[in-house]
């Protein structure tokens, strides 16, 4: 399956915005955003100086920035959004569920990994368990009650520490419990949109897919 392998800053400034693809390095004066906000590309510097973005681009513009987030290309954004197509309440809302609860995502929010990308190596290595057992599929769906950890011999790996160390210093999500001592975390209950840390207006994307 194809997957995008360039310069990851190149698609925060592509979208205007930080979309924490590299980690602690977003957080720093390194970020490509605050170093160079304009969109990447010989007139990138006059894109934003165009005419009003039209509804269409509008729309397509929060579908890139979500997909993009997640680290997803458009086969797995569609499928996840069919999953909600027709399920009771908030269709926007039951997508953003969807991809929260996403292995991959899951281990991100509990600051075992600092990125997605990061987190999806570790799911894809078989360095994740869930309710002990090895699970190395990144859309896995994780459920309220189960158990996410690191497994034992993997709590050593350069990156894992790294990230246990930050983690001491992090607020995770409200929705998930994190034992940083035992590289382990249980998903509480499913996480309200205001519970969700991700500035979107995913009602774009509802619309976008329905036309």
């Amino acid at each position: 399956m194809a997957r995008y392998t360039g310069p990851v800053c190149k698609l925060c400034r592509r979208e205007g915005t930080k979309l924490f693809l590299k980690g602690t390095r977003c957080l720093t004066e390194k970020c490509a955003v605050e170093r160079r906000a304009y969109a990447p590309g010989q007139h990138g510097q006059q894109m934003s100086r165009r005419r009003k973005a039209s509804e269409y681009q509008k729309q397509l513009r929060e579908k890139q920035k979500v997909k993009r987030t997640y680290g997803l290309n458009e086969r797995q954004f569609r499928n996840a959004f069919e999953r909600v197509r027709h399920q009771q309440g908030v269709t926007g809302h039951n997508l953003l569920v969807v991809l929260e609860t996403r292995l991959d995502n899951v281990v991100y929010r509990m600051g075992f990994a600092p990125s997605r990308r990061a987190s999806r190596q570790l799911v894809r290595h078989r360095h994740v368990e869930v309710n002990g057992n090895a699970v190395d599929i990144p859309s896995y769906a994780v459920r309220p009650g189960d158990e996410v950890q690191i497994r034992d011999k993997s709590k050593d790996l350069t990156s894992v520490r790294a990230s246990l160390e930050a983690l001491s210093r992090a607020v995770p999500v409200a929705w998930i419990t994190v034992d940083a001592d035992k590289a382990s975390g249980k998903l509480t209950e499913i996480p309200t949109r205001d519970a969700i840390p991700l500035a979107a207006q995913e009602q774009l994307i509802v619309e976008l897919y329905s036309k």
